[in-house]
């Protein structure tokens, strides 16, 4: 059978890099092209010299940029095949290949190798459709906006600690304290206005909510910071101010197109998970569940939920060698930050509210010595696993007790509250633990036959004068699957 690998190395601002091989790893041509029809067309017409009618293409491409997706959509119109592979992945081959060079040719090349040497880890790319692409789209607008406000927030708390050094500012940013820095930031006008008019402003903005108090709290923090700086020269109050009311404007444009882009994902989601099975579990709700169905797109070319937690980079790394299988590694994180991001946050919340996944937790807590975060980590791989299932049999999430039995979500908190919340004092003892022991050291199953032989160290050269008994000798600690 005639095959044609085709290799792009994409650019962004210059002409993709094209190399086709044979069956056999043959060069057929080379060519440079452009993202228009024309220049494709010719590729498509070079790499199909002397072939049987009916040859498809296998075309190889990085996820470059915006690159990928002009030759994505071209290449799979006119039905040919087309892989996109990590750049971790083609590094590491081009590197094997030609370690002392590198050009865009040497790159389209080793594309254009990879369905030879490496068939199976390349993945045919499937193109999403409309409603699915939009909601991809969306979900990224405002992921980016969110993380664009976040930014600004913390500006605006950095800017006011600075004019004001015993800022208010201990907790979330309100909409009154949005309208009272966008005009009175300076500490100087802050005074001259006055406690009735910065409390009616303050009321005004929060609809009611805080009053009196609250313009007393910044006006305590305006008196103390003129009383610490008085007139230096090297405090500027009015261009200080002048900056937090910037960042104040920056911030509510970010939150009004922030709240087009909400909307329009809203729709897009009914449209892609009519159901809304994703926001059937625990933990994913209203920004969750249209984010992990953006990123799962179809739960069927995954063929298991293993292979769904590897595709998140949530699957821990190997490493194994001789009798020892080093369990406890760091997750991968070869996947989609948003989507970990998303699960991570998702999984604190359904522990609180799922038995079976506040069980998880505690025993990680409690029986294996972990500390929050990783412990966290375990529950969002469980979390990764049920939504795969939810989304492959089409069927909404139940809350279960332990043994399987469905619970409503009073009785699913009043399990938790009575059998697995971990206590303050295991929680004080395991953040204790870790700033003792620093980085845990690797850890090995029980199960594997390793003898726990005694290693000696060698006394360090700057201390060579050591007695032998002053050499430590250490063990290999030997302890159960932490997963």
């Amino acid at each position: 059978m005639q095959r044609r690998l085709v290799g792009i190395d994409l650019g962004i601002a210059s002409a993709h890099t094209v190399r086709v091989l044979d069956e056999a790893g043959r060069e057929v041509c080379r060519r440079r092209c452009e993202p228009m029809v024309d220049s494709l067309t010719a590729i498509e017409t070079a790499a199909l010299v002397r072939t049987q009618p009916g040859t498809r293409l296998e075309v190889v491409i990085e996820p470059t940029g915006p690159a990928w997706l002009p030759i994505a959509v071209f290449f799979t119109v006119r039905g040919h095949l087309v892989f996109r592979v990590s750049s971790a992945k083609a590094a590491d081959l081009r590197r094997f290949l030609s370690r002392h060079a590198k050009s865009n040719g040497i790159d389209a090349d080793t594309l254009a190798r990879l369905p030879l040497i490496d068939p199976d880890g390349l993945h045919l790319l499937e193109l999403p459709g409309a409603e699915a692409a939009a909601l991809d789209r969306r979900v990224r607008a405002c992921d980016r906006l969110t993380m664009a406000a976040a930014q600004h927030k913390v500006r605006i708390k950095d800017l006011v600690r600075q004019v004001m050094p015993c800022t208010p500012l201990t907790g979330d940013l309100g909409k009154a304290d949005l309208a009272v820095l966008e005009r009175y930031a300076d500490p100087r006008a802050l005074l001259r206005l006055g406690r009735a008019r910065l409390t009616a402003l303050i009321g005004k903005a929060s609809h009611n909510h805080q009053g009196q108090q609250r313009a007393e709290q910044w006006l305590t923090a305006a008196r103390q910071a003129l009383d610490l700086y008085g007139d230096h020269p090297a405090v500027a109050f009015t261009d200080l101010a002048a900056e937090i009311a910037t960042e104040v404007r920056l911030l509510r444009a970010i939150d009004t197109e922030l709240a087009g882009h909400e909307q329009e994902r809203e729709s897009c989601y009914r449209w892609v998970d009519p159901a809304q099975l994703a926001r059937s579990l625990p933990g994913l709700a209203r920004v969750g569940g249209p984010a992990m169905t953006a990123v799962i797109a179809d739960p069927a070319r995954l063929p298991s939920a293993a292979h769904f937690k590897s595709y998140l980079g949530l699957a821990p790394r190997a490493s194994e060698t001789g009798n020892t299988d080093r369990k406890g590694q760091p997750m991968s994180k070869a996947g989609s930050r948003l989507a970990r991001a998303t699960l991570i946050r998702a999984a604190d919340w359904a522990r609180k509210q799922d038995p079976q996944l506040a069980r998880v937790y505690h025993q990680q807590m409690v029986e294996r010595g972990a500390e929050h975060l990783k412990a966290n980590c375990v529950v969002v791989a469980r979390l990764a696993e049920r939504l795969w299932a939810v989304m492959r049999r089409r069927m909404p999430y139940v809350i279960c007790d332990v043994d399987g039995n469905p619970v409503t979500p009073e009785h699913a908190k009043q399990i938790i509250a009575e059998q697995w919340t971990v206590t303050e004092e295991v929680r004080s003892r395991r953040r204790s633990n870790k700033s003792r022991a620093g980085k845990a050291p690797h850890q090995v199953r029980t199960g594997h036959d390793q003898d726990a032989r005694s290693v000696t160290r060698r006394p360090s050269p700057r201390r060579s004068s050591a007695k032998p008994s002053q050499i430590v000798k250490s063990t290999n600690h030997l302890t159960t699957d932490p997963r």
